[in-house]
């Protein structure tokens, strides 16, 4: 589902397929916010459905689970609706991580994208926020014109599923504007690239299961720093891009917070990725064990 790859968004087009997976995938671009660690557990099962000018297109389901000290993501999705008929596309993706310092820290990233023609595999491997290993099938094609990814570049990096989550330092209500105002870096094998974040306002938000509440909304901005062609469609067209919104939603028991809604225009209409159901359950933390 999201936050599987930055592939897709390098060739945005009318087409249906290319559309649906962009909507799919663009709820990686949110940021981390460092903070204190976390004093309980939490985990997340939600389920989305993707929509380009109301009309089904994908759908997916992800469950993160966050304890005192480490966090695990896992994510899958594929196409929906009449675009089946187009592209049977589907994506799996996951990451796991240790809390330091209060900031969620990827150690290990996998995604892979299949559909009718491709097959898509990223895996990276990471230490203290720097890439250590790293492998994507196809890679990139050597253009001229491609701006070159350097060893720095891959260095203070999340992966695109960590990216997804924000966590709010201090001990007041999570869902306010500070759960914005950021800039994260991330690499998702290809390309590095900062997405930047603004506060814009608050809405109250209800799943058809799960969570009732309020949503802290947050303008979304895409910027490529390597890795890309700066002529390509695709790029200008994420990086002009000044609608995208994400709605981000507290998982409980946490100071971590979880998209609940993303949009953006798309080459077809407004794309919109919506959680039908955001089921967050909140787990004591385990007790310190005092030594003998």
């Amino acid at each position: 589902m999201f936050a599987l790859s930055i592939r897709p968004f390098r060739h945005v087009s009318p087409a249906p397929s290319a559309t649906a997976l962009c909507v799919m995938t663009v709820m990686a671009a949110f940021a981390v916010e460092s903070g204190q660690v976390a004093s309980a557990q939490g985990r997340l099962d939600a389920q989305y459905v993707a929509t380009v000018s109301g009309l089904p297109v994908g759908q997916g389901n992800w469950a993160v689970e966050i304890s005192d000290n480490s966090y695990t993501a896992v994510a899958s999705g594929s196409t929906a609706g009449l675009l089946r008929f187009f592209s049977r596309a589907s994506g799996t993706g996951a990451t796991r991580g240790i809390v330091a310092r209060g900031q969620p820290m990827p150690t290990s990233y996998a995604a892979t994208i299949v559909d009718s023609r491709h097959v898509d595999e990223v895996r990276i491997a990471l230490s203290g926020g720097n890439v250590t290993y790293y492998t994507a099938e196809p890679p990139l094609m050597p253009l001229p014109d491609r701006i070159p990814v350097t060893d720095a570049d891959r260095r203070g990096v999340v992966d695109p599923m960590t990216s997804a989550l924000a966590r709010v330092a201090g001990n007041g209500n999570p869902v306010a504007p500070q759960a914005c105002n950021r800039t994260t870096s991330v690499f998702d094998g290809r390309v590095r690239y900062d997405l930047q974040s603004e506060f814009k306002r608050i809405e109250m938000v209800k799943a058809k299961k799960g969570y009732a509440g309020p949503a802290v909304v947050c303008a979304l901005y895409f910027k490529p720093i390597s890795g890309y062609v700066p002529e390509r469609a695709g790029i200008k067209y994420l990086v002009e891009m000044r609608d995208a919104e994400v709605w981000m939603a507290p998982i409980a028991g946490t100071r971590v917070l979880a998209p609940f809604r993303f949009s953006m225009s798309t080459p077809l209409g407004p794309g919109v990725l919506q959680a039908k159901e955001f089921v967050s359950v909140a787990e004591p933390a385990h007790p310190l064990v005092k030594s003998q």
